[in-house]
């Protein structure tokens, strides 16, 4: 592809593996057919929340002739997160620390902008959201993988230590993590905090935090959430409400800088946000998303069916062999192959109509992903059949 950039075929070489899968695989055969159990992305398998059908047609009906205007991060709803997000995760926002994007995506593809200059590198532990790395590349950047610790998925200090070099600029954690479930607690980032700190001394520059927390108002058991903003100061938050929603084709979130970063160097990245974004092609959230904020802040979907479906599916993989790991947050589950063919499991499963994320997408070939926002329909259907396949490949 002569005619195609080189930073968008290393894009589309890293993004190859979701493309295949979603395009030419035989869940893409059959993504669209009734009667599947579509456990694979995180997307809604029931009727939106009627709150938020609510919110949009409210924020749609004009007000003034300014409704549909060009937008930019707007006051009042900037204004309206400090108070509510500094509420949540206890920390003293000034209005001026979030920039209104549409989705985390944005929000994420920002921060690389502010932050990376070309040839940097970024830090990312595996298992891994699989964008990341063609975000990255996009941006004429490199990732350095490190992998979690098996058999919790805990962050591996030493290995991200090691990691780093002249060239690092950016550590990327994900809590609550997906795929996985982690929440990682305060005396783990503090440890991080302490770790990116003498790094950064070490190397003559500053290392910054992206703490990526699209679910981390998905919590199972009362479980509690600690923004690593609230511990390291030079951390960039990046939020999305499409998981809280499940709404992800209603593209809002933020970008948040921590007020506990030295003002001296907030104050110019909060400044460079409204030039990145137009620079983007203009990611700023759209009118009526940016007027919704305040109605949908406190929706949700309904964590209690959740938490039955993941209590339903932890049984039964556990019985089958395949050594399900209890997500703390998310509206995920993860769990092993119970051989080393994974593709032979796949298969069977597919026989059956039931789909899952392979592991190989988010770097853990052994590993399977399942989204809980299945309907209970899709579980009850999927449930025998994860039984089914595993007498018959596990007895082989």
């Amino acid at each position: 592809m002569p005619e195609v950039s080189m930073r968008v075929r290393k894009a589309d070489a890293a993004f190859a593996p979701v493309a295949d899968f979603y395009f030419r695989s035989r869940y893409a055969d059959r993504r669209f057919a009734p009667g599947i159990a579509d456990f694979t992305f995180g997307n809604p398998h029931e009727m939106p929340l009627p709150g938020l059908v609510g919110a949009l047609h409210a924020a749609g009906v004009p007000q003034d002739k300014n409704w549909f205007a060009y937008k930019t991060s707007e006051d009042e709803p900037r204004a309206f997160l400090a108070e509510h997000v500094g509420r949540e995760l206890g920390l003293a926002f000034d209005p001026e620390d979030f920039a209104l994007t549409a989705g985390a995506f944005a929000a994420i593809a920002l921060a690389f902008e502010l932050l990376l200059d070309a040839g940097d590198e970024a830090i990312i532990s595996d298992p891994a959201w699989f964008c990341y790395e063609p975000m990255l590349l996009a941006s004429n950047c490199s990732a350095r993988h490190v992998s979690l610790t098996r058999p919790r998925f805990d962050l591996d200090l030493d290995a991200i230590d090691a990691a780093i070099t002249p060239r690092t600029r950016v550590v990327i954690v994900n809590t609550p993590h997906n795929p996985t479930g982690r929440i990682y607690d305060r005396t783990t980032l503090e440890a991080l905090a302490a770790l990116l700190d003498r790094a950064s001394a070490r190397i003559g520059r500053r290392i910054f935090l992206l703490s990526d927390e699209p679910y981390r108002r998905l919590r199972f058991d009362g479980r509690g959430f600690v923004s690593p903003a609230a511990v390291y100061p030079w951390t960039l938050i990046s939020y999305s409400y499409g998981k809280i929603l499940l709404a992800p084709g209603q593209r809002l979130g933020y970008l948040a800088f921590s007020p506990l970063m030295p003002i001296a160097e907030r104050k110019p990245l909060r400044d460079a946000t409204f030039p990145a974004q137009m620079a983007l092609g203009w990611t700023f959230a759209s009118a009526i998303m940016q007027r919704a904020i305040p109605d949908v802040e406190t929706l949700s979907i309904d964590q209690d069916a959740l938490r039955r479906r993941r209590d339903r599916l932890m049984t039964v993989l556990s019985e089958g062999g395949y050594d399900p790991l209890l997500p703390e947050g998310t509206f995920y589950l993860f769990a092993r192959w119970p051989s080393d063919d994974p593709a032979a499991w796949l298969n069977r499963l597919a026989d059956h109509d039931v789909f899952v994320m392979p592991g190989a997408i988010l770097g853990s070939p052994g590993h399977f992903r399942i989204s809980l926002t299945a309907s209970d329909a899709m579980v009850e259907k999927a449930l025998p059949a994860f039984s089914a396949v595993s007498a018959a490949l596990g007895a082989r």
